[in-house]
This record gives structure tokens, sequence and C-alpha cells, in this order.
């Protein structure tokens, strides 16, 4: 029986070159700075994503499938003991593409069951606009605790 799911597609504009959007992405330092607060990040082909969020049971895992630099990013997402959406059970695309000084991100997460999507749809609404905070050198912004059930 195949699993209902539904694409989430987000696409912003930051006022930050694609290289500096690239290393928040991809650096385990750097992507604390706006999501998470430990990351392991191999970001190649085969290589590892998992970041640990506030409470340490609340980790995303999955393993890198695309990595071309400056310009896109792909993983597979899901959550360590979590049999709903476990790790590496949908697919997070980033593009990235430059746009004058900027960038225009587009990020697209597809392959989670239905009942995920609510929660996840939340989560990047609330982390992209962190992403976008740090990426043109503010703080990040702050808000409630993110846990599972928010991406």
């Amino acid at each position: 029986m195949a699993l209902d799911t539904k694409v989430i597609e987000r696409v912003i504009t930051i006022d930050a070159p694609p290289e500096i959007v690239f290393r928040l992405l991809t650096d385990p330092i750097q992507y604390v700075t706006w999501k998470g607060r430990l990351a392991e990040l191999e970001p190649r082909r085969g290589g590892a994503f998992r970041v640990e969020f506030a409470s340490a049971k609340d980790i995303a895992a999955g393993k890198y499938v695309e990595v071309v630099r400056d310009r896109r990013v792909v993983f597979t997402w899901g959550w360590e003991g979590n049999e709903r959406v476990p790790p590496g059970s949908s697919t997070v695309e980033i593009d990235l593409q430059p746009m004058g000084s900027g960038t225009r991100l587009r990020l697209v997460h597809r392959g989670l069951p239905q009942e995920a999507v609510a929660s996840h749809t939340e989560g990047w609404d609330y982390f992209l606009p962190r992403l976008t905070d740090v990426a043109e050198g503010r703080p990040a912004r702050e808000a409630p605790q993110h846990t599972e059930s928010t991406t």
C-alpha cells in the first residue's frame, strides 16, 4: 500500500550571495546558527546528514543525494526513532539561483506521509526566515521550541 504524499514548496529571496547561503546549508558550524544545536554534515553524495535539535531525542537524519557547490543541495530526511517519518524516508531539494547580489532559494520537500505534511510545513516556515536572518547578517529570530513534530 503506497503512502499518500504531498510536496512542500517554498521560494524565498535572500539578500546574500549563493556562496553564503550554500555555506549555511552545508557547513555544520554554520548550519546550527539557524537550525538545530548540533549537526553532522558530510556534503557529498552518500554523506551523512544528521541534525540534533534542542531535545537530544529530536534528531533528523538522512544522506546527501546531490551537492553542487553554491547551486544545489539534495538530501534525504526523516527522524530517528520515528516510524511515521523514519530517517531517509523523504527528500529535501534546495536550489540556489543568483539574483543580483542576492539569492533565490527554492526548497521542495517530497515524500512525506500526509499526516506529517502540516508539521513539516510549519517547520520550514519557521526555519527559512531564520536562514534568511543569518545569511543577511542578523541574529536568527527566536520562537517557541521546535521539535520533531515541527521539523
